[in-house]
């Protein structure tokens, strides 16, 4: 079995239980895969200042609708306005099953939509399926 080359992932998510129960669940897959963390809107777009400046892009950003200061659906909307980073997959991992949020976030250029899970275990399941699929098997567009 071949080794992987560790990918980078941007979490952005504000609840404090929420990221400890990802962070946790990403742990607990033992994959070299680095975790940045946003803890709300405007730390997430601070990032595109990095990434013109040479911080590794991610492999995929998982953003939470919920957000204080600039809300989900306003950095995708930015995210996805951008020429150069508009190509990074962005899985929106929220709380919120609304059909009014699924649909606008797949209007703004989501890539995937997932409901956050409650049960850790469920959580790691997620972990391992966003690890595998896309850092591992899905080409990312340079």
């Amino acid at each position: 079995m071949t080794t992987a080359t560790p990918s980078l992932i941007l979490l952005v998510e504000n609840e404090a239980v929420d990221l400890d129960l990802a962070l946790r669940a990403f742990a607990r897959r033992s994959n070299a895969n680095r975790i940045d963390v946003a803890r709300d809107g405007e730390e997430a777009l601070a990032f595109i200042a990095r990434w013109e400046n040479g911080h590794p892009l991610p492999a995929v950003i998982l953003l939470d609708i919920n957000l204080p200061r600039v809300g989900g659906l306003d950095v995708l909307r930015q995210l996805k306005a951008h020429p150069r980073f508009r190509r990074i997959p962005v899985v929106m991992l929220t709380s919120s099953a609304h059909e009014c949020d699924v649909t606008s976030a797949y209007d703004l250029g989501a890539n995937s939509y997932l409901v956050k899970p409650l049960d850790f275990a469920k959580f790691v399941d997620v972990a391992e399926h966003i690890e595998r699929y896309w850092c591992q098997l899905n080409e990312a567009s340079g």
